[in-house]
C-alpha cells in the first residue's frame, strides 16, 4: 500500500507583494488575508485529513529554515529541506523525491506551492484525493486546473482533451500554453477546455523520479550520486556541493511538456495563486464601493481600492481610485493599481 506525502515548495522571494513581502520574510510566511495564519500554515492546514504531519514535506531556502520550523512546528525537522540557492522547480522536486524514496519507495505525492489560496477546502481535499486514487497504481502525472471564470492574462493555461472512460473528472492534456495576451485568452475562455495551471501536481515517487531521469537526466544522475547520503551527517555538505550544478528550470519546462502520461483534473475550490494586489483585492470581502482591506482602515470617497496596513494603525485614506496603499515597517507603498506589475522595479530602487 502507497503511503501519501505532500511537499510544500517555499523558496519563493514573492517579489510582487512588496512592501509586505521582502527577501528576508516573502509573502509565505506572512499573515496575508488577516486572518490570523501565514499562507504556509493555510496550505499545511488543508492537508490535515490527507496525510500526517510527518508525511509533510518543505523544501525551502536555507535562510528561511528558521521560519519554517517556527511556523510550522508539528513538522519534523527532517522534512525541512534546504536549497543552498536558487534553481527553481524541477530540481527542487528532484531533491525532495529522492529523499522520499530512500524510506518510502511506494509514496504517492502531492506538490503544491506554499502561497496559494483555497476558500472550499472540503472541495480541495476531494480533488487530491481523487488525483492520488489514479497516481497510486499507475505512471500517470495529474496536474490541477482551475476552470477559469474571466481572461485571465497572469496564468499559464491548460488545454483539456477528453475525460477518461474509466476515471471521470480526469483528461488527457492535449496542451500545456503560455500566459496569453488578453485576446488569446478570451478565445480560451469561449473555448471552454482551457484550464489555469495551478501548478499542484501529484504522481508516485516512482513515476517522478523515472520522468526526471529521461526528461532531464543531469537533473536525476546529481541526485542518483548523492542519495546515499541522505539522512546522515553528510546530506548538508553534499547538497551545497552539487545542489548549484542543477539546471535552473521548471517542473513545466523540464518535464510536464514532455511527458506522455500526462492528465489534468478540472477544478473548483476558489483558487489564486495570489501573486498579485489586484487578486487579493479580488478575494477580500469589499466595502460598497469596491474597496478591500486588513487592519483599522478608514476609506472616505475611494473607491475600487486595496489596503494593506498593520493592526496597530489606524489609518483614513480619502480621494483614491483604483490604488494600492501597503505598509510594512518603515515602507509605505502607494501605486496605481494598474500599474502593480512595476512593482518589482519600485522595490529594487
Amino acid at each position: 500500500m502507497k503511503s501519501t506525502h505532500v511537499v510544500i515548495m517555499a523558496g519563493g522571494i514573492g517579489s510582487r507583494f512588496w512592501p509586505m513581502s521582502t527577501p528576508e520574510c516573502p509573502k509565505q510566511f506572512i499573515d496575508v488575508m488577516g486572518c490570523g495564519r501565514t499562507l504556509i500554515q493555510l496550505t499545511a492546514d488543508r492537508f490535515t485529513d490527507v496525510c500526517p504531519p510527518e508525511n509533510i514535506w518543505v523544501v525551502t531556502s536555507a535562510k528561511y529554515t528558521a521560519i519554517v520550523k517556527e511556523q510550522l512546528p508539528d513538522i519534523p525537522e527532517s522534512n525541512i529541506l534546504a536549497e543552498p540557492c536558487m534553481r527553481n522547480t524541477a530540481p527542487c522536486i528532484a531533491y525532495v523525491s529522492w529523499k522520499i524514496k530512500v524510506k518510502y519507495p511506494n509514496a504517492n505525492i502531492v506538490v503544491t506551492p506554499s502561497d496559494q489560496l483555497v476558500i472550499n477546502t472540503t472541495e480541495f481535499q476531494r480533488v487530491i484525493k481523487r488525483a492520488l486514487a489514479f497516481t497510486e497504481n499507475s505512471d500517470a502525472i495529474v496536474t490541477l486546473g482551475i476552470k477559469p471564470n474571466r481572461p485571465e492574462t497572469g496564468y499559464g493555461y491548460i488545454a483539456a482533451g477528453e475525460e477518461m472512460e474509466t476515471s471521470k473528472e480526469i483528461c488527457r492534456v492535449d496542451a500545456f500554453r503560455e500566459k496569453p495576451d488578453k485576446a488569446t485568452a478570451e478565445k480560451y475562455l469561449a473555448a471552454g477546455n482551457y484550464l489555469w495551471n495551478a501548478g499542484i501536481f501529484v504522481w508516485n515517487v516512482k513515476t517522478i523520479s523515472a520522468a526526471l531521469r529521461v526528461y532531464a537526466p543531469e537533473i536525476a544522475e546529481i541526485f542518483d550520486k548523492i542519495y546515499t547520503d541522505f539522512y546522515t551527517e553528510r546530506e548538508t555538505e553534499s547538497i551545497n556541493r552539487c545542489f548549484p550544478d542543477c539546471e535552473n528550470i521548471s517542473i513545466d519546462y523540464a518535464v510536464m511538456e514532455n511527458a506522455e502520461e500526462i492528465y489534468v483534473m478540472p477544478a473548483e475550490f476558489g483558487w489564486s495563486d495570489l501573486g498579485t494586489w489586484g487578486a487579493l483585492r479580488g478575494l477580500m470581502p469589499q466595502d460598497d464601493f469596491g474597496n478591500a482591506s486588513v487592519g483599522t482602515v478608514k476609506m472616505v470617497e475611494s473607491t475600487n481600492c486595496m489596503v494593506h496596513v498593520p493592526q496597530e494603525k489606524r489609518v483614513v485614506i480619502q480621494g483614491l481610485d483604483g490604488y494600492i496603499v501597503a505598509e510594512k515597517d518603515n515602507t509605505l507603498l502607494i501605486c496605481r493599481m494598474e500599474e502593480e506589475q512595476r512593482i518589482k522595479e519600485f522595490s529594487a530602487e
